[in-house]
């Protein structure tokens, strides 16, 4: 378990780093790298245990609140040292997908002992942060880019599960699976991986299609 609660934390405290620092490239004010760093901080791990059934896990343990604060008050003195930021972000979200791919599949596996739940619940935890942090920030989703990027996290939560499945010990699985997705959205990060996309006929603009109804 207590390799579980370092992916819970990890994880908590990348996502928040991210979260704040698209509150720095907004010039927010404090307030808004704490709302930022606290709702991608623990955004994912909110959908994954109201999908589930279970009690939020900060409301549970207010800690991980108090983590994306002190987050968010860090990165809110620090930001303006780092020349790239949002090349860290990136990078701070591809270790956060690779821990939180692991902790959601195993909450999931452990909520409901399937395999199926076990890899959906890790994709959402690993992934949703992230999207909300986008959303707010109004930058180009994550999702939205060419790089692999959902896939990572399928990857890792698929390598952990299946780790688990032929009995092989609990840490020696997460680090399987944490390495998985680490390595898939980091090569797609530094190489620009990609997988096929749909390319045979593009979305028509929404205003064209109304006019000719």
């Amino acid at each position: 378990m207590e390799v579980l609660t370092v992916l819970n934390y990890a994880g908590v405290v990348v996502f928040a780093a991210t979260g704040a620092l698209a509150a720095s490239r907004k010039q927010l004010d404090l307030i808004g790298f704490l709302f930022f760093a606290a709702v991608t901080g623990v955004g994912g791990g909110t959908l994954r245990d109201l999908v589930l059934g279970k009690t939020v896990f900060w409301v549970v343990d207010p800690t991980y609140i108090l983590v994306c604060v002190a987050t968010g008050i860090v990165v809110f003195f620090t930001a303006h040292l780092i020349e790239w930021r949002y090349w860290l972000l990136i990078w701070l979200d591809a270790i956060g997908l690779a821990a939180y791919c692991v902790m959601g599949a195993v909450l999931g596996l452990e909520a409901t002992g399937s395999a199926t739940i076990a890899i959906v619940t890790g994709m959402l935890t690993a992934t949703c942060g992230g999207v909300l942090r986008d959303l707010l920030a109004d930058e180009p989703s994550v999702l939205l880019r060419p790089e692999i990027y959902i896939l990572s996290a399928l990857a890792g939560a698929s390598t952990f599960t299946a780790s688990q499945a032929m009995g092989i010990p609990l840490y020696v699985s997460s680090a399987a699976g944490f390495a998985v997705a680490l390595a898939l959205r980091g090569g797609a990060i530094q190489y620009g991986w990609t997988i096929p996309r749909y390319r045979p006929r593009p979305g028509r603009d929404p205003d064209d299609v109304m006019k000719k109804r």
